[in-house]
Formats: C-alpha cells, sequence, structure tokens
C-alpha cells in the first residue's frame, strides 16, 4: 500500500510540474508577444485601432493576424450591455455583445480600405446573426470605430461594396461603445489549435498573407556626390573610378554562407551564392549572374591589357571582368568581382530586408 501511495505521489507530483510547465510557457509566449506588441506601438505612434465583428472570432482574429500592416490582434466582446462579461454570458443572448476582433495596424503599411476590403470576403455581409454554422446576435457582422474620421471611411467603403450585392448590406458601422477581452484561451486560438473550427475558408488565409505585399522596390542610380558620402573611400574608388581592390584581403572572397549579393550603390541583387565558387584567384568569383538584363559588359583595354569589363545595368557601377576560364559545367565563364561593388544578404536577412522572392534561387540544383 505505501509503495502505491508512493508511486501515486511520484505521478501526481510530475504532472503538477508539467502542468506548471505549460502555464509557464504560455504565459512566457503571450507575455513576450505583448511586449512585441507594445514595442512597435511605441516605435510608431500612428497606430491605430479598428473593430471587426464576423461571426466567430476565432478566424477573423488569424485572418487579419496574417495581413501586412496588422501589428496586434485581440479578439473580444464589443458593443453589449454588461461589464465584463464571460462566454457564458455572451451566448445567452442577453448581453447583447458581438464577438468582435481589435485590430491594431500601421496605416503607413496598410490602408483601412484595404483592411475592409478583406474583411468582406470573409463574410456573408446580407445575412442576420448568422456567419457560416453559427447563429445568433453575437455572430452579427460590424466594423467598430473610436473616432469620426475613421467612421466616415468605413460607412463610405461599406457603401461602396454594397453596390456588389442585390440584398441589403447587414454590417453595422457604429461607434464602439464597449470592448472587453475575451477569456485567454480564445486568443490565438487557430494558432494554438491549427485544426479548430473556423467558418472562414482556409484559402482566404492564403490569400491575406499576399494581399499586401511589400512594393516593387525601384533601384535608381545615385549621384556621384550622394555616393561619395554613402560609401567607402575604397568602394567609390572601385565602382565610380574602376580601381580593382587587393585580393584575399577584401570582404568577400572566401565567403561561403547562403544569400544574396547585391550593387553596393543601388541595392539592385546582381549575383547569387549558389552561383559562387572558389576560383583560387582571391576576389568573389560568379558562373553567371542572376540574369544578363542585369549588367553591362564593355571592352576594356586599360593597363595594357584586354578584358570584359562588367558593370551594374542600373547603377553603372563598376564591378569587375569577366573571363573564359569558369568551370566547364558551369558555363566556362568566371564573373570576377570586387568585394567593394557588392553588398551581401545572408539567407536569414534575405525577407526581411526585401529580397524574399530570390529565396527560391538558393535552391541547390
Amino acid at each position: 500500500m505505501r509503495n502505491i501511495l508512493i508511486v501515486l505521489g511520484v505521478i501526481l507530483g510530475i504532472a503538477v510540474f508539467a502542468m506548471k510547465s505549460g502555464i509557464l510557457e504560455n504565459s512566457t509566449t503571450k507575455i513576450a508577444t505583448k511586449e512585441k506588441e507594445n514595442e512597435i506601438t511605441m516605435n510608431n505612434k500612428n497606430v491605430r485601432e479598428i473593430y471587426f465583428a464576423g461571426g466567430c472570432f476565432w478566424g477573423t482574429e488569424h485572418f487579419f493576424q496574417q495581413i501586412r500592416g496588422v501589428v496586434g490582434t485581440e479578439v473580444g466582446y464589443a458593443n453589449g450591455n454588461k461589464e465584463n462579461p464571460t462566454y457564458e454570458q455572451v451566448i445567452s443572448h442577453t448581453t447583447g455583445f458581438a464577438e468582435t476582433v481589435k485590430v491594431k495596424y500601421d496605416p503607413e503599411q496598410v490602408d483601412l480600405k484595404l483592411l475592409i476590403d478583406l474583411y468582406f470576403k470573409t463574410i456573408d455581409p446580407t445575412s442576420l446573426n448568422k456567419q457560416g454554422n453559427d447563429r445568433g446576435d453575437q455572430y452579427r457582422t460590424g466594423i467598430y470605430s473610436t473616432d469620426k474620421e475613421t467612421e466616415a471611411i468605413v460607412k463610405d467603403e461599406v457603401q461602396k461594396l454594397a453596390k456588389n450585392y442585390k440584398k441589403p448590406i447587414l454590417v453595422e458601422t457604429i461607434p464602439l461603445k464597449n470592448f472587453y477581452k475575451a477569456e485567454d484561451y480564445h486568443q490565438d486560438y487557430l494558432d494554438k489549435n491549427p485544426g479548430g473550427y473556423c467558418h472562414i475558408e482556409p484559402g482566404l488565409f492564403e490569400m491575406a498573407k499576399n494581399a499586401n505585399p511589400l512594393p516593387k522596390t525601384q533601384y535608381q542610380k545615385q549621384d556621384k556626390k550622394v555616393l561619395k558620402e554613402k560609401l567607402t573611400a575604397e568602394q567609390y574608388k572601385v565602382t565610380q573610378e574602376n580601381q580593382t581592390e587587393m585580393p584575399f584581403k577584401n570582404e568577400y572572397w572566401d565567403e561561403t554562407r547562403e544569400g544574396i549579393y547585391v550593387d553596393i550603390t543601388t541595392g539592385e541583387p546582381l549575383f547569387i551564392s549558389t552561383d559562387k565558387f572558389e576560383a583560387g584567384c582571391g576576389w568573389p568569383s560568379f558562373s553567371k549572374p542572376i540574369t544578363k538584363k542585369l549588367i553591362d559588359e564593355k571592352m576594356d583595354k586599360s593597363n595594357g591589357m584586354t578584358r570584359v569589363e562588367v558593370r551594374s545595368k542600373t547603377g553603372d557601377a563598376h564591378l569587375g571582368h569577366v573571363f573564359n576560364d569558369g568551370p566547364a559545367d558551369k558555363g566556362g565563364l568566371r564573373y570576377c568581382i570586387n568585394s567593394a561593388a557588392l553588398k551581401f544578404i545572408p539567407k536569414a536577412e534575405m525577407k526581411e530586408k526585401g529580397y524574399g522572392e530570390y529565396i527560391s534561387l538558393l535552391e541547390k540544383k
């Protein structure tokens, strides 16, 4: 009997420890997320709030979390007649609350009109107190604002979208009266329960991810005066005065990490690490540029030699020279490029710095 009690005690201790560890881990994650959100808010005083009711708030929150420019979300209960309602009170249909998502967004990254347009894709705006399989006044649709300017934009945009429907639009466009945060288990529900119920068609989440892409960078040639201030003395001499840096004493001759090499003067992508090889010459060597459209090749008879110079097409920066002694299995060319003409972006930073579309080029062939 005593042994049984000891075993039960051990099991109970393990269970308590596991439970506390899970709670601690979950709490730590929530704190980190909240600190990150607060940091974004503090760093950008222009962050704004808008409140969307679109049926079950699990899916609506997850949908908005996919959109670039949305910097924070929180699910809760809006525009009811009781303080601090519980979920059980909300679904009793006696408190008048709607399941709602507070959306914090950066208007410099995403336009409110786009958020409204995307929201309409997740709901049937002509349906009363019903979205998907959910029924009840807590599932009514609405966009709630906290200032007159936002309210005017919401009303105007909804009126425009209403023209696409034959039935009357039943989306509330009124000021926010109150909002109470929902219980913790509702927050980020679909992140914690990927297979959980959602009335939003899964393909819409992917659509939301791509709905507000980073704008295409327009690479432009820089004025020499600007470049003189921006570049180091060696970078300027190489790119603007056609100088050559020292072999084996430059930044990238022995760089082996995965990533992309861009024009130091414009940021335009030029070479990818999968085309880089060790040539033994002391300079970065590539079998080819990302595309020939990015470079110009010119005859160079300077210093008593006949060579083919390589320049960036947009920036018109001197990069180096191309020779016919490269690996035969890679096309036979060797683009011998000055490190001072390049900036290397590691693979882990490519998406963050606007080069995400080139990551697929790093896949080994």
